[in-house]
């Protein structure tokens, strides 16, 4: 058992739909194994809210969530550097931070292993125009994707194609200028940051995101950033132009689609980015996952992916 670690609160929100009802029973029968005091929260009629304010009024040494992204974002903002250890653990359809955290296995597996093994590691991240995200940010047209996979995976079949029509057709028309740092500015398709957590090119106490800016001018190079993305680096292709980032200027001639740790966002013309160092301490394995990145930047890039 992690030295220090003798209070825990668990919260599920069985209404993400991916976590069962009997999530309660196992998150109760694994914490009966160690020597803590715990308690378990299982929230399924929109008072998630509640019980995370429940859960850090307790005064835990570490609040464990299974849940989706989103809740995730909401929690680790929470606790923040000062409160408990945060344990994001996937709960939700894209599962974007466990994954880069724990890689891609069950709560359950994670969970114990943590208990277990894990270490403390700082969770950065960044804003955009003051909205947090923890794993990576997406600004342009590989946002206009979202919407369309989302259809897909409810099963509405015409719904995801009509939005993937209104995906290509604006696609290659409204390019963004961007400014990274005190750098020049740059024009693209696209502009993608990337959290320390995600990035396996940047350590977890890297202080900086990890910016790229994807020039694309055809069907052709998107489908060719796609398979990159697929079967290599990403950051080979002689479209993206790398760098890292503390602050960053976007803007367009109209409002900007986003993508938020996989939540879509609409934009203003103009969006200021901006790296947060010190977002929450999470409880982390204490080897980081092989391939979350890949499974990050295939959901953004590939629109095939997912």
């Amino acid at each position: 058992m992690i030295k220090g670690v003798r209070k825990i609160e668990v919260v599920l929100n069985l209404a993400s739909g991916s976590v069962s009802k009997n999530a309660p029973d196992e998150a109760t029968d694994i914490l009966s194994r160690y020597d803590v005091t715990s308690r378990v929260c299982a929230s399924s009629s929109g008072d998630l809210e509640s019980c995370l304010r429940s859960a850090l009024d307790a005064g835990p040494d570490l609040l464990a969530v299974v849940a989706g992204d989103g809740t995730a974002r909401s929690a680790a903002e929470m606790c923040g550097p000062e409160g408990p250890l945060f344990a994001p653990l996937a709960g939700g359809t894209m599962n974007m931070l466990p994954h880069a955290i724990y890689g891609a296995r069950p709560w359950q597996e994670a969970l114990v292993d943590i208990l277990d093994n894990g270490v403390e590691r700082p969770l950065a991240g960044g804003t955009v125009d003051g909205k947090l995200f923890l794993v990576a940010a997406i600004l342009g047209a590989p946002a206009l994707w979202a919407p369309a996979r989302e259809a897909m995976r409810e099963g509405k079949a015409r719904l995801a194609i009509e939005r993937a029509r209104t995906a290509w057709s604006r696609a290659f028309s409204g390019r963004l200028r961007y400014v990274i740092g005190d750098g020049q500015r740059e024009k693209g398709e696209a502009v993608i940051f990337m959290c320390p957590t995600a990035s396996r090119s940047l350590a977890d106490d890297e202080q900086a995101l990890e910016a790229a800016g994807l020039d694309l001018h055809g069907a052709m190079e998107a489908f060719r950033l796609g398979l990159h993305a697929a079967v290599g680096d990403w950051r080979d292709d002689p479209a993206v132009d790398l760098g890292l980032c503390r602050k960053a200027r976007v803007w367009a001639a109209r409002g900007i689609p986003a993508l938020l740790d996989g939540e879509s966002v609409q934009l203003g013309p103009l969006a200021e980015v901006a790296f947060v160092p010190h977002v929450a301490r999470v409880l982390a394995p204490p080897d980081e996952p092989a391939g979350a990145e890949r499974d990050v930047a295939a959901s953004v890039l590939n629109p095939d992916a997912a």
